[in-house]
């Protein structure tokens, strides 16, 4: 029987570290089973998507030419240039521009008119997607004849480290004394 001792003592020590502050050492466990963990994950993916959009103004449209005002200031001053005397027709003519000028600009507007534009609009369009990604392993080992569980990041493969931790039993009823 000493012999079996003996021969179990050399290989746990063989096999193990140990740490004598702390009752513990480690050891390795064989591994039964293990089960890859997987989880889903959703992920946004935003884009930005534009277009081209026709827009219709309502009311008066303006034209971007000074040619309406240019010819009322020249009509108006010839007409006022024709109603003065001395003095006095300078100032017709130049009343009479002023009032053609504004005449023309005027008859430029197109009132009551619409026309229409091309405008870019643009939106931000959410764009999902899903996909499994490997979040760690469920693993079963067993250690001395029992099995236990647990969960790793990493496949453990054949055998998994494990503490194990040495601690009497009993309470106080021991006398730590006599092992000084």
């Amino acid at each position: 029987m000493k012999k079996r001792t003996l021969l179990v003592a050399a290989i746990l020590s063989a096999t193990t570290t140990v740490s004598m502050a702390d009752n513990s050492f480690f050891d390795k466990a064989r591994v039964i089973h293990s089960k890859p963990l997987y989880e889903t994950v959703r992920v946004n993916h935003p884009e930005e998507r534009c277009w081209n959009e026709r827009v219709r103004h309502r009311g008066e449209s303006r034209s971007d030419s000074y040619t309406p005002s240019i010819a009322g200031a020249i009509v108006g001053g010839v007409v006022g240039n024709q109603f003065g005397k001395g003095k006095g027709k300078d100032a017709m003519t130049v009343a009479g521009a002023l009032l053609g000028a504004s005449v023309g600009n005027d008859l430029g507007k197109t009132p009551g008119r619409s026309y229409v534009t091309s405008e870019r609009r643009c939106e931000t369009v959410d764009n999902f997607s899903e996909h499994e990604e490997l979040v760690g392993y469920r693993v079963k080992y067993k250690y001395n004849g029992q099995v236990f569980h647990t969960s790793t990041r990493h496949d453990p493969g054949k055998f998994i480290n494990v503490r194990v931790s040495v601690a009497p039993t009993g309470g106080s009823d021991y006398d730590y004394r006599q092992y000084d």
